[in-house]
């Protein structure tokens, strides 16, 4: 099944030329002192996803104590259809304004792994066009909403295969994890397992988390 996960993500280029996507209007949820905002990898099991979002949530509530630590798992379909990676971007949007218009004192943790990184890369203004399972932009956080985003947590970020990487406003804020020989964030790397291994990487991440709310 881990392996699948793997195999499918690598199978499918991401789509050019997408329209642009609007999301359901959001409901915002009960104000908490941080939200971990949650896109998982393709075909990706879990609550918020078992390979990364579950493990880091988990991690970040122990690291950040007395503190009220929610989460979102953002909705997508996470699989290989051509406006998958966009329809996350569109949610992922429209749920932090939201929020963070309802919740003026709440921080947010962006997390996203494989197809889950493309959504973020996204939603704080990096294409993923052209990588596997990415999309064009089609919402982006407004310059309002970005103080309130702590950190930016990346896994397995396929735009990295091809070469680019976050860099502007959120680049120092931003942890971007690619193990190595992982084909999907690596080019020409060949260890399918290497996708799947980001459990063990929960912590860290949790604690560079930690340390910028």
């Amino acid at each position: 099944m881990r392996i699948r996960l793997c195999l499918a993500a690598l199978s499918l280029a991401g789509g050019a030329g997408l329209a642009t996507l609007s999301a359901p209007p959001a409901t915002a949820a009960a104000c908490s002192d941080i939200e971990l905002v949650a896109a998982r990898g393709t075909f990706e099991p879990g609550t918020l996803g078992f390979i990364v979002g579950d493990p880091v949530y988990s991690a970040l509530q122990k690291k950040a104590p007395g503190k009220n630590v929610s989460s979102y798992k953002v909705n997508y379909p996470a699989d290989l259809s051509p406006t998958s990676a966009a329809q996350g971007n569109a949610d992922l949007v429209n749920h932090v304004r939201s929020q963070a218009a309802a919740c003026p004192n709440q921080k947010f943790v962006l997390v996203g792994y494989s197809q889950g990184a493309n959504v973020v890369d996204n939603s704080i203004g990096v294409s993923s066009a052209g990588a596997v399972v990415g999309s064009p932009i089609v919402a982006q956080l407004p310059a309002a909403v970005e103080p309130k985003v702590a950190a930016v947590l990346l896994f397995g970020n396929p735009i990295r295969a091809i070469g680019k990487s976050v860099t502007g406003t959120y680049q120092s804020r931003t942890l971007d994890i690619c193990a190595k020989g992982d084909p999907v964030c690596e080019s020409g790397g060949g260890d399918v397992g290497a996708h799947l291994s980001y459990r063990d990487d929960a912590d860290a991440a949790a604690t560079f988390a930690a340390g910028r709310l």
